[in-house]
């Protein structure tokens, strides 16, 4: 199975992080830059082998919603790409990439 989770994981993931959680901390924390990842699901949230990420620039008064709208845009985007990259190069080269902590 395929996520895509609304955050450059591994910031603002895992258990708790989702929807508008995530736009809200990026705010809080006043970050610049966000994005999305998208990602094979495991059991464990948001750790699964990451396929693509894009990311996206904030300004200073982004309000969680404006965060929101430019992520999903990048969403947009990423999931085919990554959809494609799978494809490309199959599902094992994604999960061996980072079995045991081997980068290849």
């Amino acid at each position: 199975m395929i996520n895509i989770h609304p955050s450059l994981i591994p910031a603002f993931s895992g258990e708790g992080f989702y929807g508008s959680r995530v736009h809200r901390a990026v705010r809080a924390r006043g970050c610049l830059i966000s994005g999305c990842t998208v990602h094979f699901a495991s059991e464990i949230y948001d750790e699964g082998p990451i396929i693509l990420q894009k990311s996206v620039e904030l300004d200073y008064g982004d309000t969680p919603e404006q965060i929101a709208t430019k992520v999903f845009a990048a969403e947009c985007e990423a999931f085919p790409e990554a959809i494609n990259r799978v494809n490309e190069r199959g599902i094992a080269f994604f999960w061996e990439r980072v079995r045991e902590g081997r980068m290849v």
